[in-house]
């Protein structure tokens, strides 16, 4: 055995006997979360199919009794997938429900529009897939010729567009956490029901409220019904408590209410299920991550000494907050369309210019102030390690997603925007990760700078909103994302000692990522 693979102390030799048992565990955990997830369509055929160019999934009950069809609709950076919960529950209430994936995002190879402040081209182009997602659905067997659409997000402003020109008219309209423009107008809509999440800023519940403030006469209130649902004037605003903009698309409260209103509007009672998919999606990432850490330990020795620039705390804070303050400046006026991908493009740029300063200051920082380095370095090693870590950050946690939650694996039309993009998280994840590890590093360094980095791209956000607005809602997926890729990566280099392994993998994944969810424009 050489010296490199060789446990470094009883600590270490620890951890390779807990290691099988944490596994064991993990597994379990995460066969758990996939049964659960599996068998929520129980009793419902999900059959995947393109018409027109517009990637749609069909979910209907089983049986041929005659339905109303209900066509979900995604938000802006989202899929189809997203919208998986609010068709399992219809479907298995009786409902036939169509989902599918606006142009530019998803599978749908369509190019969104490049320029989001062009409203008209915006709003047609998507329009056109919903039409085609609600000809689909009533053409189906078994449809009643009745219809209902969901939407969440950017969707608002198109089903009222939809609601103004198409036939048939849809019978109910539920908004999920809508983005309506200022003079939206949701009046053509019959039996509208808008749902927020409760956590969600108080100006988007303002906006929610007036927009059906004509029904009620008065100051409407949130969780009371107006109108009729006879003659289409019922109004309702609902709060789903504990939920922002993201999590409300899981909530029990804002599925039940979704339910609740259709089965009002078209006098059905279902079984009342409940995709609560929540629970099983967190036994399956807690087992993915649980079974990282025992995985970990199988990783090659890299170098017999750790690697790193071990900044403490009086060194890391001009490294880390300098590049936090410069990057939003320097990007203040550069062209965000270098790259066919809408606002994917700024954010690699982002990454890459923020890690090209860190590496700076650090080259600075250890020139003033030499610290300790060498140690012999194995290159096959740590070639090795960083190709398992790699493979298991990506498809370890983009499989499930995938499947349950939003498209994250990329098609080959992507793939040359994801190396693009690896370009500008590499940079950043190299020196941020040698910045952060080594002896004498700063305790809590690593999520010091992940927090400055969220920080410097809301200041970018704020200098140029009109461009950038949207990167806000990626936040608090990029703080998770950072979390949980932080702690991968603290695993691999307590084993490996090389903050390579940890950054490539995180690098590798978090490119994958912006390039699959962030909607493709035309070049």
């Amino acid at each position: 055995m050489s010296a490199l693979s060789k446990p470094s102390d009883a600590a270490g030799r620890a951890r390779r006997l807990i290691a099988p048992s944490v596994a064991l565990i993990a597994v379990c955990v995460l066969i758990a979360g996939l049964w659960k997830l599996e068998s929520a369509t129980r009793g419902v055929s999900v059959v995947q199919t393109t018409e027109a160019g517009v990637p749609m999934t069909l979910y209907r009950p089983l049986g041929d009794t005659p339905a109303p069809v209900v066509v979900i609709a995604h938000g802006f950076a989202g899929s189809q997938r997203m919208m998986g919960a609010y068709a399992v529950t219809l479907a298995r209430n009786g409902y036939i429900a169509v989902t599918f994936d606006f142009p530019g995002h998803g599978r749908n190879r369509v190019p969104f529009v490049a320029d989001l402040e062009d409203q008209a081209a915006r709003l047609g182009l998507l329009q056109g897939a919903l039409e085609q997602a609600v000809n689909f659905g009533l053409t189906r067997a078994g449809a009643d010729r009745r219809l209902a659409l969901v939407g969440h997000s950017m969707a608002g402003d198109v089903m009222v567009r939809f609601a103004e020109a198409a036939q048939p008219v849809a019978e109910a309209t539920v908004l999920v956490s809508p983005y309506l423009s200022e003079d939206t107008v949701t009046e053509p809509l019959r039996n509208l029901c808008i749902v927020y999440g409760a956590l969600e800023p108080q100006m988007l519940h303002r906006q929610g409220l007036t927009a059906i403030a004509g029904a009620a006469g008065g100051r409407p209130e949130a969780g009371q019904t107006y109108g009729s649902h006879a003659d289409g004037s019922a109004r309702r605003l609902a709060l789903a408590t504990g939920v922002e903009h993201i999590g409300v698309l899981y909530s029990e409260a804002a599925l039940a209410e979704t339910l609740a209103w259709l089965d009002r509007t078209f006098d059905r009672t279902g079984s009342g299920f409940i995709d609560r998919r929540g629970a099983g999606l967190a036994l399956v990432y807690i087992g993915i991550l649980a079974l990282a850490w025992p995985l970990s330990t199988w990783l090659p020795r890299v170098s017999d000494q750790p690697q790193g620039a071990g900044l403490g705390w009086r060194r890391l804070l001009p490294v880390a907050i300098a590049p936090a303050l410069i990057t939003p400046v320097v990007l203040w006026r550069f062209p965000t369309d270098f790259l066919p991908i809408l606002l994917g493009d700024y954010l690699a740029l982002h990454f890459a210019v923020y890690g090209i300063l860190t590496a700076v200051a650090v080259w600075l920082t250890r020139r003033l102030e030499p610290g300790s380095g060498g140690g012999r370095l194995d290159a096959r090693r740590l070639a090795v390690a960083t190709l398992a870590a790699s493979a298991y950050a990506t498809l370890g946690l983009a499989l499930p997603t995938d499947r349950y939650v939003t498209a994250l694996l990329p098609g080959w039309e992507r793939l040359p925007l994801v190396l693009a993009i690896f370009g500008g998280t590499l940079i950043y994840f190299l020196a941020d990760e040698w910045a952060t590890r080594g002896p004498g590093a700063a305790f809590g360094g690593y999520w010091f700078t992940k927090l400055l980095f969220l920080v410097s791209l809301l200041c970018a956000v704020a200098l140029n909103l009109n461009e950038l607005f949207f990167l806000i809602i990626i936040v608090p997926a990029m703080l998770l994302l950072f979390l949980v890729y932080g702690l991968l990566s603290g695993w691999a280099y307590r084993r490996t000692r090389h903050p390579a392994v940890g950054a490539v993998a995180t690098a590798a994944a978090l490119a994958c990522a912006v390039a699959v969810t962030f909607p493709v424009v035309s070049g």
